[in-house]
């Protein structure tokens, strides 16, 4: 063959799958500024103002809440207005919310800055946006992409939560808040001109699609986003898997946001620990989280995603059983080990849940994980006040600790009995 007639070589671009997904990544990050921040201002809070452990649980379990209950009606808000609208708008209510909490002076004012606000911006993303990412721009990677757009929410906890402790404890949580505002506002110019709704937006196809394969517009629904999700709903409810996955992962919920990461520090903080040093510690969490939810996404494209789950429940129970018999005024070995082990296993279980509602429901899973998630978060609401009340009636954490244990128990149980294959969802009666 002559030079004249050989093909010339092409060189490999970067899908742009890939950078929609840092973009994404991104996105969750500056998210995940306030979602680490109320453990580290609880105390800060609670001596300025006077005001209990439960009282102050309650607006972060309302947060945590409206985060979970949000997210099915963002997944289908997402799908009707596209990704970059929803995520954009979100961002905003975020900054808003931590702006405005500045200026609280009563209880009530927390409900509506933490509560209202931050929890319908933080929900109208979540980990529903994970998902959808990962499904409309790769058909290959999807367990990877999932797991490492899921740590994003570890790598903010990781990287704000030691900054707002320490200002909140040299300066004022204030100054705190007021960062958390700055950090989520300055990622809305990014998701506005980088993220898109669908690699058909850009003339290409989803990473890992045929070579013969031609871009398509994801289909947007005709109904409206809300009745859908509420109908998406009502015909999920009567298939018996769901309800598997929902009532594991809202103990998932219960044992991670609403009980460590809301009263770890406080629990520290209650044995000696000073704030900064808990903080740190929750932060090393983040660490072990993100390199434990990528593994779990790249263990999800090749383990039964059912045994992964009973793993990691069973795992963390153990975790639980042990850490009242950790706590102490000084930092020991076997805590650093707990804080290892349960990073490792902290938002494990998203890639292999997200992976069942896909399995199990299709083209409907990504609303059907909207709900799962929002079970996700009544857990964490349950766990995040019931701690607290639980704090503040026996004067230590231990019943909480025990009580979630047992939790695990019954998730791991749960999660190994999904049924294999499709599940259709019914049509409405």
């Amino acid at each position: 063959m002559t030079a004249q007639t050989e093909r010339p070589k092409t060189r490999r671009r970067l899908h742009p799958a890939w950078i929609v997904a840092a973009v994404a990544f991104l996105a969750l990050v500056g998210a995940a500024g306030f979602r680490s921040a109320p453990s580290a201002l609880v105390v800060p809070l609670e001596t300025e103002f006077g005001w209990s452990r439960s009282e102050l649980s309650i607006p972060i379990g309302l947060n945590i809440l409206l985060f979970g209950l949000t997210a099915p009606f963002a997944a289908a808000l997402m799908e009707r207005f596209g990704l970059r609208r929803v995520t954009s708008t979100a961002l905003v209510l975020i900054a808003a919310g931590a702006a405005s909490s500045i200026f609280v002076t009563d209880w009530w004012m927390l409900i509506l800055t933490w509560g209202l606000l931050i929890g319908l911006g933080t929900g109208s993303m979540a980990l529903v946006f994970a998902a959808m990412v990962a499904d409309r721009w790769f058909l290959r990677r999807k367990g990877l992409v999932t797991g490492v757009l899921t740590a994003g929410s570890a790598t903010g906890q990781l990287v704000f939560l030691p900054i707002v402790a320490a200002v909140a404890s040299d300066q004022s949580w204030r100054y705190a808040s007021l960062i958390i505002a700055l950090i989520a506002i300055s990622v809305v110019p990014l998701v506005a001109t980088l993220l898109r709704d669908s690699p058909a937006d850009l003339g290409v196809t989803p990473f890992g699609s045929p070579d013969d394969a031609v871009p398509v517009h994801p289909p947007k629904s005709p109904i409206n986003p809300a009745r859908r999700a509420v109908e998406v709903l009502g015909r999920a409810m009567r298939v018996r898997t769901f309800w598997a996955l929902t009532v594991g992962f809202a103990i998932c919920g219960a044992t991670t946001n609403g009980l460590v990461g809301t009263h770890f520090i406080p629990s520290l903080h209650d044995h000696g620990v000073p704030e900064t040093t808990a903080a740190g510690l929750l932060a090393v969490v983040g660490i072990f989280d993100v390199v434990g939810t990528i593994a779990s996404g790249w263990l999800t494209d090749r383990v039964n995603p059912r045994i992964l789950l009973a793993i990691y429940y069973a795992g963390r129970g153990v975790s639980l059983v042990l850490l009242p018999f950790l706590l102490s005024s000084t930092v020991q070995p076997p805590m650093i080990l707990f804080v290892v082990i349960y990073g490792l296993d902290w938002v494990a279980t998203v890639p292999p849940t997200a992976a069942l509602c896909r399995e199990v429901f299709g083209d409907e899973g990504a609303v059907v994980y909207g709900w799962v998630f929002a079970s996700h978060q009544l857990g964490a609401a349950l766990a995040a006040i019931g701690a607290g009340m639980l704090r503040d009636a026996f004067g230590d954490y231990a019943g909480a600790w025990f009580g979630a244990a047992a939790l695990c128990a019954v998730a791991a149980i749960v999660s190994v009995g999904i049924a294999r294959g499709p599940r259709p969802l019914p049509a409405l009666r």
